[in-house]
């Protein structure tokens, strides 16, 4: 029996990484390389990377347990991300050095 077709549609097959997730992570890492020691706005992060503001918060909160993104937050709601550095260790190995 085929255990892939027992899955809901939109559930994501445990060795699959999800899109979104890697979306974010390369505007975490574009951000590290245009704007060095700066973070992005989780405004701009989640346009960016076209994934919806409970998205980005979602993973970015793995990603901060993880150890791989670091989050300022404000009362208001808005806030701010950046890669730590474990997080551009990760995303060097992963999408190359950036171009000097």
């Amino acid at each position: 029996m085929n255990h892939e077709n027992d899955r809901q549609d939109g559930e994501a097959n445990d060795d699959e990484i999800d899109p979104a997730l890697v979306a974010i992570l390369e505007q975490l890492w574009r951000a590290q390389c245009e704007t060095p020691g700066r973070a992005w706005s989780l405004a701009k992060l989640s346009k960016q990377a076209g994934v919806p503001m409970s998205g980005l918060r979602r993973h970015l909160t793995g990603l901060v347990d993880g150890g791989l993104a670091v989050t300022t937050l404000a009362e208001d709601g808005t806030g701010s991300a950046s890669l730590s550095e474990d997080g551009r260790a990760f995303c060097a190995e992963v999408f190359g050095a950036p171009a000097p």
